[in-house]
């Protein structure tokens, strides 16, 4: 987190007189806002649309005359190949640093390939051990501030959740070791692991190899490895994530983890390619569910997004481009982030180097009031508390802010919106207090 240093314009050392004098005029402005009727929508981590632009070639890749067949002729438009086809487990398997035989390439929703390995644990249970299902009581491990949608997964399959705090390498491993080598309930940990939604944490490589080696009660203990931004850079020289799955095989786990990870911020967000990485004993055991589960993935589109993004080195070219359009909007807020608030001890944030968000901690006590006023004058963002299991945030002040899919102008009024919000329920609560 980039911090905002004390100083003699801090709202923490204002009297109330000066604290009312400040809020008169961010009320002032807000009011302007809402005259303008604005619908400005920050709350999810979307690619614009120049990004997807970006990909409209590939839709022009199969043609009526295409050759349809994979490098060893198998015809895509026809059932087969079930964990996908060779030529894209081969660039994500490059992409991942993976043996091609431990990846699965799917549907469209890296998501739904999570859901279903969760519910699979909870079915079928891993390597021979008892479903989780049947346990009296199912835990997973989750970072945060970090990603919702993992948290519904969970919630909805009635799994407990425990927080654990995400650091700037990763979660915090003193407390990760501790709880996992005590309760053997604990099943699970969810982890971003390279440029963290939301804080753009990238995991250290003594944070991986700690994950690999550690001592678990749980002999079927899972880490579901979400490397959603593995190749979502914004700047040069921006830290790299070691490889887990060796990690594990090395410390003689290597059962340990499910990676997951999808080209729908690389193509298109809702027809992309989703994939699996994990020991060959866990694909394996995955691909015997998935036999009767479908009859196989959309090898066409798997195709095209091969033929298009043809291998690793193309595709980190092709992220350069999403890079270029993408880190605009980044500093933008960044700067106005600095320019509007930095000095007044009421909020700080992070300057990603990668990802798709910005997180930004406020007073605390004041998350959910900020979010309310922002969308009062027409600023969607992501509900308070989302980024915290049971979307408790105990101290009530991290913000996901997206600024990927407006358009430029769009996202500079968004901001200043939002800097006003934060002042003026910064005035709020001091004031009252």
């Amino acid at each position: 987190m980039v911090g905002n240093s004390m100083s003699s314009v801090s709202f923490l050392k204002c009297s109330k007189t000066q604290l009312q004098e400040i809020s008169d005029a961010e009320r002032a402005k807000y009011a302007a806002f809402l005259a303008k009727n604005l619908k400005l929508d920050m709350s999810r981590g979307k690619p614009c649309k120049e990004q997807l632009d970006l990909s409209r070639p590939m839709l022009d890749i199969l043609s009526a005359t295409s050759d349809l067949k994979t490098e060893s002729g198998i015809d895509t438009r026809n059932y087969a190949l079930l964990d996908g086809i060779p030529e894209i487990k081969k660039l994500y398997a490059e992409i991942l640093g993976v043996k091609e035989s431990q990846v699965i390439a799917g549907g469209s929703s890296s998501l739904n390939m999570m859901y279903d390995t969760v519910q699979r644990g909870m079915q079928f249970g891993f390597g021979g051990h008892t479903p989780w299902g049947k346990a009296d009581k199912i835990k997973f491990l989750c970072p945060a501030p970090g990603y919702d949608r993992h948290f519904a997964v969970t919630e909805l399959l009635g799994i407990e959740m425990i927080p654990v705090a995400l650091r700037a390498d990763g979660p915090d491993m003193d407390e990760v070791e501790r709880l996992v080598a005590e309760d053997e309930s604990i099943k699970g940990i969810w982890c971003v692991p390279r440029f963290s939604n939301p804080t753009g944490a990238v995991y250290s490589d003594a944070v991986v190899k700690r994950f690999a080696a550690m001592k678990t009660a749980a002999a079927d203990f899972r880490i579901f490895w979400d490397n959603a931004y593995s190749i979502h850079v914004l700047t040069d020289g921006a830290p790299e994530l070691l490889e887990i799955l060796s990690e594990c095989e090395k410390a003689g786990n290597p059962d340990r983890v499910f990676e997951f990870t999808s080209t729908s911020k690389v193509t298109f967000a809702g027809a992309g390619v989703a994939f699996f990485a994990s020991s060959e004993n866990n694909v394996k055991e995955a691909k015997k569910v998935l036999t009767i589960q479908t009859i196989g993935p959309d090898k066409l589109n798997q195709l095209r997004h091969a033929r298009f993004l043809k291998d690793k080195a193309a595709t980190l070219a092709h992220m350069k481009r999403h890079a270029a359009i993408l880190k605009p909007k980044f500093d933008a807020v960044t700067d106005a982030l600095t320019a509007g608030l930095k000095g007044l001890g009421i909020a700080e944030w992070n300057a990603p180097l990668g990802g798709y968000f910005i997180s930004i901690d406020v007073l605390d006590g004041t998350a959910k009031r900020v979010v309310a006023l922002a969308k009062e004058a027409g600023v969607a963002l992501t509900p308070a508390g989302a980024t915290f299991p049971y979307g408790r945030d105990p101290r009530d002040r991290n913000i996901r802010f997206a600024p990927t899919l407006p358009p430029l102008d769009e996202l500079k009024t968004a901001t200043e919106i939002f800097i006003s919000c934060v002042k003026i329920a910064a005035c709020e609560l001091k004031i009252e207090s």
